[in-house]
């Protein structure tokens, strides 16, 4: 972790781990930060050891996954590849591009989707990233999924009520950032 010295930005997720029970984990981070550190703070509040490969993949507001993938090494395969310590969070995710998809370890497939919440003034005296807030135990392995685009839809409707998203309740800072209705809540 880093002390916040600058007038940057705070993004804050809420990341969800694709499973049948509710497993969140609602992170801050400043929107400067690389991809690479926001990786290191979703394995550090889930307690993974780090020792995996991982990516981020771009998709779209249905969390359909983009040809665009992030990966946590620079795999030099094409000018259009990128590197999660090369690629700044605000480079990929603001208030019109919310929704990315995180995996780590390609042999389970921890399988995440990643939302942005809120962009809101850091606060002098939290250090970021920081780990808002923490619902569900994570299983000792990754369950068994169906990856088509009908079982996450079906998936992603039946897993959380309303309640889950409201990670800011009372929170009023919210007021100020414009979302598309559908986006959160």
């Amino acid at each position: 972790m880093r002390f916040n010295l600058h007038n940057n930005m705070v993004y804050k997720f809420r990341v969800i781990l694709d499973t049948e029970e509710d497993i969140f984990r609602d992170i801050a981070i400043l929107e400067e930060d690389t991809l690479e550190d926001f990786h290191n703070a979703i394995v550090n509040a889930f307690g993974f050891d780090g020792m995996e490969a991982a990516s981020f993949y771009l998709c779209d507001d249905q969390w359909q996954q983009a040809d665009q993938e992030i990966s946590l090494f620079d795999m030099g395969e094409d000018d259009s590849s990128l590197a999660m310590a090369s690629t700044m969070i605000n480079q990929v995710l603001d208030k019109d591009q919310t929704k990315i998809i995180y995996v780590y370890d390609f042999m389970s497939m921890w399988t995440f989707f990643v939302e942005l919440g809120a962009i809101e003034d850091h606060e002098p005296s939290l250090t970021y990233p920081s780990v808002l807030f923490s619902h569900g135990e994570l299983p000792d392995s990754m369950p068994t999924k169906n990856f088509t685009s009908e079982s996450m839809d079906s998936d992603l409707e039946d897993d959380f009520d309303s309640e889950d998203f409201d990670i800011f309740d009372g929170d009023d800072s919210f007021e100020d950032f414009d979302y598309p209705e559908d986006n959160w809540n």
